[in-house]
């Protein structure tokens, strides 16, 4: 196995152009518990660490520019008002030594259906900044997933970025897991209210092949009372049965599939009630 260690984005982006099996490695955090299970190495691998350009984050006109190489803890610390979904989501990824490695961009990379990162980012409508030595383009996180840990990421790609809107309402992300920590999820729902555009985004993780949004939840946004009063339990049911609905969940060693769609129910209500009374405590 080759190791690889540019030094500038554009050397980056040669070896990957020249090596489309070249794997890039930043926290090396999934990666490295592959290998240590016995999976076979990459040809190459692509260490970015020295990319410093990587691990900065800006905001621009409203969308926050993610940096492929900023790690969960930065989220946590830097980036809570902002993208507050993504940050507490990322207080469930892992242990805080994954946290200080751990990226976003690592995670899309692997594009597992249990991603803790995944349904913030679906439900806040984020995008994905791809490069390569052909040019920059951006994927739209709903075209992002393709199937079970593959994405829609060219040979010759890199993620760059990710960009996410700055939502002018609360999030939440709710996980169960066979644990309480260091936990691979059962099942996540991630919520975003939008108070100006009056939308409700979802995402939904570990409960199909890929990470998804609710659609038939989200239309439940034009019956909310945004104007102000209280949240009607019929409609959170209705709201957290219909994020059920829009999985399709399996059997595997960490919970049945009828699990998965009573949690997901049971999540969908809960995140929509903590977000509605969070908003209505702002009003």
């Amino acid at each position: 196995m080759d190791f690889i260690r540019p030094s500038s984005w554009a050397d980056a982006l040669a070896v990957k152009s020249a090596e489309p099996g070249a794997l890039p490695i930043l926290g090396g955090t999934d990666l490295m518990v592959g290998l240590n299970f016995g999976e076979a190495p990459p040809p190459t691998l692509l260490d970015l660490t020295a990319i410093s350009e990587l691990s900065e984050w800006h905001r621009d006109n409203g969308t926050i520019h993610l940096g492929a190489g900023v790690t969960y803890s930065r989220v946590i610390d830097e980036l809570g008002e902002a993208c507050p979904g993504l940050a507490i989501a990322s207080r469930t990824v892992g242990s805080p030594q994954i946290r200080n490695r751990a990226t976003v961009a690592g995670n899309l990379g692997t594009a597992s259906p249990a991603g803790d990162a995944h349904p913030p980012l679906l439900a806040t409508g984020a995008v994905v900044e791809a490069d390569s030595v052909r040019g920059s383009r951006l994927i739209d996180i709903n075209d992002f997933f393709l199937d079970v840990k593959r994405n829609a990421l060219a040979p010759d790609e890199l993620i760059r970025a990710v960009r996410i809107p700055v939502r002018t309402g609360p999030q939440q992300f709710a996980k169960v897991g066979t644990r309480n920590a260091m936990v691979i999820a059962v099942c996540t729902v991630a919520v975003a209210l939008d108070l100006d555009a009056r939308t409700v985004g979802t995402g939904i993780g570990s409960a199909a092949p890929t990470p998804r949004r609710a659609p038939e939840a989200e239309s439940i946004a034009a019956e909310l009372p945004w104007d102000g009063g209280e949240l009607d339990p019929d409609l959170a049911r209705r709201f957290g049965d219909a994020v059920a609905a829009a999985a399709a969940p399996i059997d595997d060693v960490r919970g049945t599939a009828a699990y998965r769609t009573h949690a997901l129910s049971v999540l969908g209500r809960r995140a929509l009630q903590w977000t509605w009374s969070e908003l209505r405590g702002a009003q």
